[in-house]
Order: structure tokens, then sequence, then C-alpha cells
């Protein structure tokens, strides 16, 4: 029986109470002393933090292992990061039964679009993207498959084929926004969201993920986007480059070596991104125009 074994020892859960009990492996007054129910039949331990991949696991097994999983708990499944742990699981299925805490969808599923991971039917990648990308808004959606491209071997024309054979399906306007605005190369939703604000501008980046090398062949840095051609870089630094001393002595290090080597850097933190884009977009395009970027 999948992930069952008694409190007393290293617990792997979620599981099913009815199958743990019927094999002996828990007794009734452990289960209700030491574990919490998640979903009927399925449970935890009493004080677990139930990541993404956990609810996901824990709906399959509500389903009695029948449910396919489906949009972002596949995506969980697929590897991908940055997803709230508080939102609900997903799983597709034919039976629209509802439970709290799981978010079922219906729909047609080929054979070639499901896969087994842990011995769970799972969406494939091309097709989480597939439904990730249709659903909750432009910019959430090019978010979660920014994410999905970064976790696993998708690729974008590996979607294209699932477009074509489901016509007709709802959401497929957004799709193909999405997956002409989707990279691989985002390695947080604000990274996301700091491209997406410069190409609304007009000036998406080239590049994403730009290797910086040194005169001796050195490797000085990442830059999370720009224009190779033009050096110029757009740097998002989260909040441990401002709070973390060390991690902003580095930063300050490696801007003097980026600018020594040819490059004009943009740096962008939450607070420019959420309350100054204006400033950003400014910036980056006087960043351009002083490198000889045609306007």
């Amino acid at each position: 029986m999948p992930r069952v074994r008694p409190i007393s020892m290293t617990a792997q859960w979620p599981f099913l109470a009815s199958e743990a009990m019927a094999a002996g492996l828990i007794g009734r007054y452990q289960l209700d002393t030491g574990y919490q129910k998640v979903h009927r039949d399925v449970y935890v331990p009493r004080d677990a933090t139930l990541s993404p991949v956990d609810r996901a696991i824990a709906a399959w097994l509500w389903s009695r292992r029948r449910g396919v999983v489906a949009g972002l708990s596949a995506a969980a499944l697929h590897g991908s990061r940055w997803i709230d742990g508080h939102l609900p699981a997903e799983l597709n299925q034919a039976s629209r039964h509802k439970t709290a805490g799981v978010l079922l969808h219906s729909d047609q599923l080929a054979d070639d679009e499901i896969c087994i991971i842990r011995g769970i039917r799972v969406t494939t990648p091309a097709r989480t993207a597939f439904d990730l990308g249709r659903r909750h808004g432009l910019t959430t959606a090019v978010i979660r498959v920014d994410a999905l491209l970064q976790a696993c071997d998708l690729k974008l024309v590996d979607v294209q084929p699932l477009v074509d054979a489901h016509r007709g399906v709802r959401g497929l306007v957004q799709l193909r926004r999405v997956l002409d605005l989707a990279d691989n190369g985002a390695e947080s939703p604000q990274e996301t969201r700091t491209r997406l604000l410069l190409t609304e501008a007009g000036i998406r980046p080239t590049d994403t993920q730009i290797e910086v090398f040194g005169d001796y062949g050195e490797l000085v840095g990442r830059i999370d986007m720009g224009w190779r051609q033009w050096k110029v870089g757009v740097q998002y630094d989260g909040i441990q480059h401002w709070t973390d001393p060390g991690q902003r002595t580095r930063d300050i290090d490696q801007d003097v070596e980026y600018r020594d080597l040819g490059w004009r850097m943009v740096r962008v933190g939450a607070n420019l991104l959420n309350y100054r884009p204006r400033t950003v977009v400014e910036r980056v395009w006087a960043a351009l125009q002083a490198a000889g970027c045609p306007t």
C-alpha cells in the first residue's frame, strides 16, 4: 500500500485510513490522536504542513486512485516551484462529486496526455501547460507556465499539438498569448512579472539567464534578462539582496565587474516593480538608448 507506515516509524503520508487499519498498521486510537483528516478517509500526521505535492497525493487518494492529477497539482508533481500550498488540489475525473480542498475538472484526456509519477496518473508536462495557460488570467498563467518550463524538460513547441487537437476548448485565445510570452529562463515569479512589464512597454528582453564571462573566461555571473547584443541587463533582486549584507556586497562587486565588461545594468526590486513600474521601463529605455539600440 503506497505511503503508509505506523506513527512510531518514519511517517510517510498521506494515506487511506481504511487501508492502514485493515493491514494492521495503525489502530483507531492512534489514528484519532496522532493524525488529522485531510479528506474522507485520507489522513496525515497531526502536526504536518502539507506541500502542494502532499495535497495532490491526498486528493488522488480521496478519488480512490481513479482521478488524474491535473493543473497546479500536476505541475507540483512535475517539480514546479512557487505554488501556494494553501491552494486546492486539482484532479481531472468524470465524477464531479465535490469535496473541500479539491478542484475538479472533467476535461477529456487522450492516453498520450497522461503519464505516471510515483504510480499516480498525472497530466503530462505538455497537457499541464495547456491547462495552466488557459486559466486564471494572463499574468498568472505565464508565471505558472514559466515555472513548469523551469522544472522539467518541456518545450513550448510540445504544447502546440494539443492546441490543434482541442480546438474550441475555452481559454485558447489566452493560451496562444501565454505560449508567445512564456520563457524557460524565469527563475521566480517576480522575474516573470518584470519581463512582462518590459514586454508590454515594447522592449521585450531578447535573452534570459545571460552568462557573463570575464577576460580570462571566468564566469562573472548570470543576468536575469536583457539584450546580449547591446550589453544591457536587467536584474531582479529579491529580499535577500537587500537584507543580507554579504549578498549586498557581492551584488555591488558584481555590478562593477559587469560595468567593466561594458554592461549597463538596471536593478529592480519589489518596490520598484509593484509601485513604480514606469520608472523601471524608463531606466531600461535609457540604458538601451545609451547602448545605441535603435528606438
